[in-house]
This record gives C-alpha cells, structure tokens and sequence, in this order.
C-alpha cells in the first residue's frame, strides 16, 4: 500500500517537472516556428509554384517543375561542385589548424590568457569587414600583400589575386580559414580542459612517448568535441554567402548554392524558382548534418 501511494506520488511529480518543462520551452518553440518552420513551409509552398515578383498574388501550381529544371541546370552542378570543394578543404584546415593551435594554448606558457583573447579577433569581426580588408590587402596596386612580396623579390608585379579566375576560390578559402580557425580552436580547447590530467600524468610516468599519448589517449578523447566542431563549421560552410558574395560578386568560379538560390529569387526576381533552390539548399545541408551525426553515432558504438 505504501510503496503504491510512494509511486503515484512520483508520478504526479514527474507529470508536473515535465508540464512545468513545456511550458518554459513554449516561448523559445513559439519563437523558433514564428523565425524558422514558417519561413521554410512559405519556401516549401512557393517551390511549387510558378510566382515571380512582377505578380506575386497571380500564380500556380506547377508540381515538381521547379525541381526539375534546377537539377537540369549545369549551373546548379557547378555551384555545388564549388560548394562543396571550398567545405571539405577549408573544414579540413580549420580543424587541424585549430587541433594544432589549442594543444599549444592548453600548454602552460606565458600570457596564455592574452593569447587566447587575441586569437579570438578575426573570429569576432564581421565576415563582410573582413572580406572588405583583405580585398584592399590583396589589391593589385595598392594592397601591402602584394607590396610585401614586391619588396621581398618574390614577385615582379602586383597580383590581381581576386580578379583572377584561378586563384580566388583559393583566396575564398584562405580568407575563411582565417576567419574561422578561431571558432575551431574555442571548441576543441573545451575539450582539452574536459580531459583528466590523471590520465596524462599516468602516461608520462609509465613513460609512454608524446606522439603515442597523442594518438593513443588525447585524439580519442577528444574526438567527440572534434565531431560537433566540424559539425558546426560543416553546416556553416553548406550555407557560405557572403564572403563569396563580397570578393567575387556572381563569378561561377566561386559561386555557392546559397547565391545560386539567391540570383534566382533576387536577380531573376523567381520566386518559385528561388524557393525550389532555397529547398534545395536545405535539404544539401540537412543531408550533410544527418551523414556527420550518423558517423559520429557510429563512431561512438563502436568505440564503445
């Protein structure tokens, strides 16, 4: 009898924790649906359709048309060929750039704390300001970049490092790698300050190299920080505009899906075809979130 009323008691306390639950997360799920479900089931809605912004009360339903002449368009290929060769690379230098920087910041060394607010800068500012200062620093005639290898013999005259076709996905990428490595090294130093100093100082005294301690003991504990990093900086990528957008404008040498998506609803003033390539935009990114989850899942079973 007891043990029963002792149940139903915390029952009832479970059923008020989770009521008293919903009802804290009702407002940020109120605000989440009125900023993000709804934007994306209008785009949804509109994909379907053959709306342009010349009458965009006139329009119909059109099916899966949209869809279909974006997946025959070579540009749409080429944007996200270009998309997703700017992701794994500068993703690929960020992380062991990142990896590298925060095993040297979670040393003890002098004026670690300084280090660590400095290096945080390019992260904090604005990707349109710096996208702008690098393309003066780049400048051809003007930039010190240029100047600086003048100076040094390296070169004889300026470069014209984003007007040229073959070099500005690389400067896109240097630029971003720039910008983002920061982020990266916040992550993964989080991770190293979650990593017992008892297991390190075990292996040190049993006098396990540093290369395999490294291998052995730091990477493996450190994968999972090391997964949601590239995770974020991943999405992140998916959906790069502006400092494409700012450096090279509508060059098909750096154009991603997002100002594919963008051209088609802004320049070509289509709203059923930009929604159909805003669709596509989500489901591109969404595709690469639930393959990193996956692996990182998979990762996680069979580590344990």
């Amino acid at each position: 009898m007891i043990a029963r009323v002792i149940a139903r008691g915390r029952s009832r306390l479970e059923r008020r924790e989770a009521t008293a639950a919903w009802l804290f997360l009702a407002p940020a799920l109120i605000a989440l649906a009125a900023v993000a479900f709804w934007p994306l089931a209008r785009t949804l809605y509109f994909s379907f359709t053959d709306a342009t912004f010349d009458d965009p009360s006139n329009y119909g339903f059109i099916g899966w048309r949209n869809f279909t002449d974006i997946a025959g368009d070579k540009l749409w290929w080429l944007a996200l060929r270009n998309t997703l060769t700017f992701t794994v690379i500068s993703v690929a230098l960020e992380t062991c750039l990142g990896l590298g920087i925060a095993l040297l910041l979670n040393q003890t060394i002098p004026g670690r704390g300084a280090i660590r607010a400095a290096i945080l800068i390019p992260w904090a500012i604005p990707v349109v300001v710096s996208a702008k200062v690098w393309e003066w620093m780049l400048h051809d005639q003007f930039g010190i970049i240029n100047n600086a290898l003048i100076n040094l013999g390296l070169i004889e005259q300026g470069i014209a490092w984003t007007a040229n076709p073959s070099l500005v996905m690389g400067v896109v990428i240097f630029i971003d790698v720039w910008i983002t490595t920061p982020f990266m090294v916040l992550l993964i130093l989080a991770g190293l300050q979650l990593i017992p100093e008892e297991v390190q100082e075990a292996a040190i005294v049993d006098g396990v190299p540093w290369w395999k301690r490294f291998w052995s003991i730091t990477l493996p504990l450190l994968r999972p920080a090391i997964g949601v990093a590239v995770l974020f900086r991943v999405l992140d990528a998916m959906r790069m505009f502006d400092l494409s957008y700012v450096l090279a404008g509508n060059s098909q040498r750096t154009m991603t899906i997002s100002i594919y998506a963008r051209n088609q609803l802004v320049a070509f003033q289509e709203i059923g075809l930009g929604s159909a390539a805003s669709t596509w935009v989500f489901f591109a990114v969404a595709m690469a979130a639930i393959l990193i989850i996956g692996t990182l899942r998979l990762d996680r079973a069979t580590s344990r």
